[in-house]
Formats: structure tokens, C-alpha cells, sequence
């Protein structure tokens, strides 16, 4: 361990954010609605803290070791959290408890969407603009930006890349230097941004408007500038340009740098775990719309089948836009739902979730056992796109998925003894740990109304879910901090 250029990196990664401040003070000093002190106060406050941390340690540069890497991406996320809540604590609409706005930071920078505001049509034009920008910077990882843009960071910056980059292959590389790589990954994320924005906004919705959902939807995180998230906007057309951004934003960003630089879009037909992807949304959008259809949930037939498919790519993806009230739907389509969203889109992209290619790697491991039973000499290998897996691979995703399942039994157990109800429990953190946002029950509607230490321990189970529960866990090995 080097914890002193683990700071150094820390004081440089918050005196980057510190910046992502400042265009809201120009949108409120714009429209002049108030909040542009609130702002300014709190880049100060980010920019003073990241010099005190950086200046006494600024001549550290060793090259950063992969303990280091997972030190910085935990305490910068515990950092930016705490940094990113200071504008709700200060600004005087709305004025938000500690505990409200560490909430709704946390939920912000994780994608989670999960929201404890109320009234956010009337909320400052900056105000609203700030929580979408959360979101944008939360998807693609600010950490991931850094090391794109800041070559300070040296080549160090791979053990940054690997902590903060979801999915169980975090070696891979899609450029020989990891800059690039963090570029290359930018340029799509920023790209796909402007595309989102400008469809949107053909579409009919204003330029703020447009703006703002295509952060939250190409980063998969489900914040809004209206209380009725998408369904304020009553289109068909803008609901649909929403599910196109959200299926892409849910497929591997390595495949998209691969599919432009070769310019070949059957790059996406020929991976298995794209194939898996689209063929779980298919499956759910269809049983949704047919439930909802039979049910006749809606007295307008198209709006069934269009809520359907909807709700089931945006629960799917992780991503959290809502229509309408689906906690409300008949019979079993809230459930599924929200199981859909375990599942989570593919990894290294900006959804949530356990990702598709573990939970497809673990319906073959598996098929791989009952095998086994029926021919005990027999060697079968697992394969994904005809290439083998190595058995490492499959023994890290059943421990996550172990890690995963022993720690959601816990929190749901913890947010019960709270006082919450079994559903809104359950709910809660699925929602939260998937980095889903809407839940069931008291919370599918917003989070306001749940006790202070629920709020504490879905926070917790945000950040776990943002960082693939290992990432934080292995911190607390006393392995980890032996020499």
C-alpha cells in the first residue's frame, strides 16, 4: 500500500469534479433562479478540499499498484457522495437534510435514480439541470475520465481502470494504452450523449429537456426534470427514441468502439452475450404487454403494448424511466419486473445489475453440472463466442453471485428492522443494489417518506451495487492491508 499517492490521486480526481460545479452557476445566474451562491460555495468547498489533500503529498509520483487503485476509486466515490450532496444542503430550494442529500447525491453518481425530492417541476432550472449531470458523470465513471484526460496519473492509471470498469474481464484492453482505451470509451459515451439529445429534442422536447434525458438515459440512470419522469411528456415517439438509447446504452461499450472502427454492425449478432441481452428484454417486453393486453390494464390497446415494452427495457436496463405507476400493474408483472432488473445489461456498460454475461455464465455452469452427473469422466468446457472460459472466470462470478445474494439477504434484513415492510424492503434494495431507482411498495413513488437509517443503508447498498460489491468488500480483508 502507498497511501500517500493514493491522496495525491484522490486530491486530483476531486479537484476535477470541483469543476463539473460551475455549469450550474451559469445556468442559474442565466435564468436567475437562485441557487447560483449554493453552487459556488460548493466548488470552493470541493476545490480547497482537493488542494489541502493534494499539495503536502503533490511529489508523490510512484506508479500506482492495483491495492492502491481499489483504495482510490472507494474513497473517491465515498468523497464525491459527500462533495456531490453539498449544493442540495445548501441550496435554499430545495433545502435537504444531510442524510436527504448524501441520498441524492449517491443515488445521482451510482445511476440508481432513486429520488427523495418531490415537486421537481418547481424545483430551480439548475437545481434539476445539476441531478441529471450527476447521473452523466456517474455512468461512464469520472474515475474512467480521469485517467482518460490526465496523464498525471501516469501508468498507473490501469489499476484505477480495472477497480472503477464493471464486469468480470477487467483485464481486457480495446487499445494497447489504457488512456486510449479510457478515451475511446468517452468518445462513444459522449457521442451516444449527443445523439440521445438531438433525437429528443426532434422529437418535440425542449433543448433543456432534451439535454437533460439523454444524460440520464445514455448513463441508464432513470433521473427526470418532471415528477412523472417520461410519461409527463405523453409521446409515443420520445418513448421510443428512449428505449433505442437505453438498449444501446446497455450493451458493451467495447463492442460499439469495435463495431465503429470496423464499421460493422454484425460485430453485435456474432456476441453471445448481446444475444442473451436482447433476447431477455424481448421475452419480458412481450409477457408484459400481453399480461398487461389480457388485463386490460389500459383502455387503449397500442398504450398497452407500448407500456409493456417500455417498462420492460427501462426496469431491464436498470435504467428507471417510468409511464405509469407499474407497482400498481396486476397480478405478477411488479415482480417480474424487478427480478428483470437483476439480470441488468452487459458489462463493461453503464447499466446495473449482476450483468448478462454472469448470469448467462451461470446458467452454463450450471448445464455443466447436471452433465456431470450423467457423464462424471466427461470434460466440458465452457464456452462464450466459441472461445473457452477460464475457470477463474467462473469461479469469480459464482463468488460474486454468492458475495451478491449473501449481502442482499442482509440489507433486506437491516432495512426491516427499520421498520419497513417486507415489500418495501425487498423492493428497496433490489432497487438500490441493481442501481435500479423505482421500487414497490412505500417507495414506488419516491423514497422521501422512509426513515433516516434506511436512507443510510441504501446509500450503502448503492455505492455496492455501483462497485460490484468486490471492489468495496476486499477493503475489508486484513489480507489487503498486510505488506
Amino acid at each position: 500500500m502507498q497511501p500517500l499517492v493514493a491522496l495525491r490521486v484522490l486530491g486530483i480526481l476531486l479537484m476535477l469534479f470541483s469543476i463539473t460545479l460551475l455549469p450550474p452557476v451559469f445556468i442559474s445566474m442565466y435564468t436567475h433562479d437562485g441557487a447560483a451562491q449554493s453552487f459556488l460555495s460548493a466548488f470552493f468547498v470541493v476545490l480547497v478540499g482537493g488542494l489541502v489533500i493534494w499539495l503536502p503529498v503533490y511529489k508523490q509520483t510512484q506508479e500506482l499498484k492495483l491495492r492502491d487503485g481499489f483504495v482510490v476509486v472507494v474513497l473517491f466515490w465515498i468523497a464525491l457522495s459527500a462533495a456531490g450532496s453539498l449544493p442540495f444542503m445548501l441550496a435554499e430550494q430545495p433545502h435537504m437534510s444531510l442524510v436527504d442529500s448524501v441520498f441524492e447525491s449517491v443515488s445521482g453518481l451510482t445511476t440508481t435514480g432513486a429520488t427523495v425530492i418531490t415537486g421537481i417541476d418547481d424545483l430551480p432550472l439548475s437545481i434539476r439541470y445539476y441531478r441529471q449531470q450527476l447521473q452523466w458523470l456517474g455512468g461512464m465513471g469520472i474515475i474512467v475520465l480521469a485517467v482518460a484526460i490526465l496523464p498525471m496519473l501516469g501508468i498507473g492509471g490501469m489499476q484505477l481502470y480495472r477497480a472503477e470498469t464493471p464486469g468480470p474481464m477487467k483485464e481486457a484492453k480495446l487499445t494497447p494504452r489504457i488512456t486510449e482505451t479510457a478515451k475511446a470509451l468517452w468518445y462513444i459515451y459522449l457521442g451516444l450523449t449527443v445523439m440521445s439529445a438531438l433525437a429528443y429534442w426532434l422529437a418535440g422536447m425542449s433543448a433543456f429537456d432534451a439535454i437533460s434525458h439523454s444524460f440520464s438515459t445514455v448513463s441508464i440512470g432513470g433521473f427526470s426534470t418532471h415528477d412523472a419522469s417520461i410519461g409527463w411528456f405523453d409521446s409515443y415517439l420520445i418513448e421510443s427514441i428512449a428505449i433505442v438509447f437505453m438498449l444501446l446504452s446497455g450493451i458493451n461499450f467495447a463492442l460499439h468502439f469495435v463495431a465503429w472502427r470496423s464499421l460493422d454492425p454484425r460485430v453485435y449478432l456474432r456476441d453471445a452475450e448481446v444475444r442473451a441481452y436482447f433476447t431477455i428484454l424481448g421475452v419480458v417486453a412481450i409477457a408484459t404487454s400481453v399480461y398487461l393486453l389480457i388485463s386490460n390494464t389500459f383502455d387503449d390497446p397500442v398504450k398497452n403494448v407500448m407500456s409493456g415494452i417500455f417498462h420492460a427495457v427501462s426496469i431491464g436496463t436498470t435504467t428507471g424511466f417510468t409511464t405509469a405507476e407499474y407497482a400498481v400493474w396486476p397480478g405478477v408483472l411488479p415482480v417480474l419486473l424487478i427480478f428483470t432488473s437483476f439480470i441488468g445489461g452487459c458489462a463493461s456498460s453503464t447499466a446495473g445489475g449482476i450483468k448478462v454475461i454472469r448470469f448467462v455464465l451461470l446458467l452454463k455452469q450450471g448445464r455443466r453440472e447436471i452433465m456431470r452427473l450423467l457423464h462424471p469422466s466427461a470434460l466440458i468446457t465452457i464456452k462464450m463466442n466459441r472461445r473457452p472460459v477460464p475457470d477463474r472466470v467462473i469461479d469469480a462470478v459464482w463468488g460474486f453471485f454468492s458475495a451478491y445474494a449473501a449481502i442482499f439477504v442482509l440489507l433486506v434484513l437491516a432495512l426491516m428492522l427499520t421498520g419497513l415492510d417486507q415489500v418495501t424492503a425487498f423492493s428497496a434494495v433490489s432497487a438500490s443494489i441493481n442501481n435500479l431507482g423505482p421500487g414497490l411498495g412505500d417507495v414506488s413513488a419516491n423514497y422521501g417518506n422512509i426513515n433516516t437509517a434506511a436512507k443510510w443503508i441504501l446509500s450503502l447498498a448503492m455505492l455496492l451495487g455501483r462497485l460490484e460489491i468486490f471492489t468495496l468488500l476486499v477493503l475489508f480483508i486484513p489480507a489487503f492491508w498486510r505488506k
